[in-house]
């Protein structure tokens, strides 16, 4: 079930009419009903690996309660690894083992002996990386005396299946969102609406920007071999909007959707491409997994208390981790490989602190040096997601070289007059909304009533015009 579809639109208020008012006096009735509406969303993508999603939340909820009544310390290590390695292995069989068994194939070709792998013809059970990261995550804080083991099955459930992030985030931390599963929620109508806004901007961003951007991108990364240097170019600029406004768009719904069931979800976007370094780019892209990373990785690691060559160790690996993360494919390593490098500089000279707040704060306007700055980090940024949209390397490094010729200098074949326009309106609009949570979140409440509802309406035609069908968000793949 998409987020833009019609099938979502009839379930929401289905489920929200049920939740508000018919178990609304009930904290119990209202968990149970959130974790049958979240089965229901799930099976309705392919019921057939509803098992899986069950038995990892049967597995770390067991694990939890052993780990909490262990007596010892083997007794406690024993029920963390059990989880540990079964969450992973079932993560390694359906998401890596035919990279594993093609890349071993491979490289014994090399050494002039030929091996048919055997490779398994299922397809990737959607949202498997998201729900895994939620129950290692949870297992690891048991582990670390950091939380107690939930003893309520339905609240734990909630926590793993909970439909708005259930199959592309954002990573939750049961510090986080357990804890608001256990209280009474209060219908808060401020609340909302605030979520609904919310959600008409996430809307927004896949269907007007991320799903035109697509035709384009698409288009130009499919004949990369017959298209000229502009219309390269074009295409990974397309591209990288688009990535955003489908990923952040649905991070978007998802976070608008919780917040009308009376629930906060950590954010995961905050304006990336507005950033002055990549640093300050990885703070602000894909934060739920970027901070997974560094809390359940990096640190353990070592971190950066070790000296430059840990740090750059460390970050190389946490780097390379999150790029395979994201795929069974060379390119999104070179991905994570590319982002370790721009980074490490910042790194080296400990500057990667150095822009924590938001650019132009209290300003409509950047300075030159601020200016500057963000072209730059935009530029190597869009130079990185050639690596992660291409089908291999060696594309890639086609379509690049592809890009650095006199062709460049010659106006594109493809006519994106209208799409630029878009892409214009919508970071002015990001751009405006910059300090907030997201761009919507107080952006035009000073205006009188009816230009303020012109402009939402605006925003909708716009989302009815340019949906012509259900296109699925790119993060599904994860």
């Amino acid at each position: 079930m998409l987020f833009n579809s019609v099938n979502f639109a009839l379930f929401l208020p289905i489920v929200f009419i049920l939740y508000w008012f018919v178990a609304n006096k009930n904290l119990k009735l209202q968990n149970i009903l959130l974790l049958v509406s979240s089965y229901f969303f799930y099976a309705c993508w392919d019921w057939r690996f509803m098992f899986l999603l069950i038995f990892s939340t049967l597995l770390d909820y067991f694990t939890g309660l052993k780990m909490a009544d262990s007596n010892t310390k083997a007794g406690k290590k024993f029920w963390f690894w059990l989880s540990i390695i079964v969450n992973l292995g079932f993560l390694a069989v359906f998401k890596y083992y035919n990279f594993f068994a093609e890349s071993f194939a491979e490289l014994i070709a090399g050494f002039g002996f030929h091996v048919e792998p055997w490779t398994l013809q299922v397809i990737l059970p959607v949202g498997i990386s998201f729900y895994t990261f939620h129950g290692l995550s949870y297992v690891i804080d048991i582990y670390k005396n950091r939380i107690p083991a939930e003893k309520d099955f339905v609240e734990y459930s909630v926590f793993v299946s909970f439909f708005p992030l259930l199959v592309a985030g954002p990573i939750e931390r049961a510090t986080h969102l357990l804890p608001q599963i256990k209280v009474k929620r209060n219908f808060d109508y401020d609340k909302a609406v605030d979520g609904l806004r919310q959600i008409l901007w996430g809307l927004f961003k896949k269907i007007v920007i991320a799903d035109q951007c697509a035709v384009y991108a698409n288009q130009v990364f499919n004949d990369a071999g017959n298209q000229g240097g502009s219309s390269l170019f074009l295409g990974a600029l397309f591209f990288t909007f688009q990535i955003y406004g489908d990923f952040s768009g649905y991070s978007d719904i998802a976070l608008g959707t919780a917040r009308l069931f009376g629930i906060e979800l950590l954010r995961n976007f905050a304006f990336p491409y507005f950033s002055r370094d990549i640093a300050e780019f990885w703070r602000r892209w894909h934060i739920s997994l970027s901070t997974w990373f560094r809390d359940y990785l990096y640190i353990p690691l070592g971190g950066s208390k070790g000296g430059t060559w840990m740090k750059v160790r460390n970050t190389f690996i946490i780097f390379l981790v999150s790029g395979f993360w994201h795929g069974a494919n060379w390119t999104f390593i070179a991905w994570g490989f590319l982002n370790a490098l721009f980074i490490m500089p910042s790194i080296i000279f400990n500057t990667n602190r150095n822009n924590l707040e938001i650019v132009a704060k209290g300003r409509i306007f950047p300075s030159l040096k601020e200016l500057l700055s963000i072209t730059i980090t935009f530029l190597m940024t869009v130079f990185a997601w050639i690596f992660f949209r291409s089908e291999s390397i060696s594309s890639a490094f086609v379509f690049i070289k592809g890009i650095f010729t006199e062709s460049f200098f010659v106006l594109p074949g493809i006519k994106t007059y209208m799409l630029f326009l878009l892409i214009l309106f919508f970071m002015m609009i990001e751009w405006l909304g910059r300090e907030e949570q997201f761009a919507l979140h107080r952006f035009g409440l000073g205006w009188p009533r009816p230009i303020r509802h012109g402009f939402y309406m605006l925003l909708i035609v716009a989302i009815f015009v340019f949906s012509s069908k259900e296109q699925q968000f790119i993060y599904f793949q994860f």
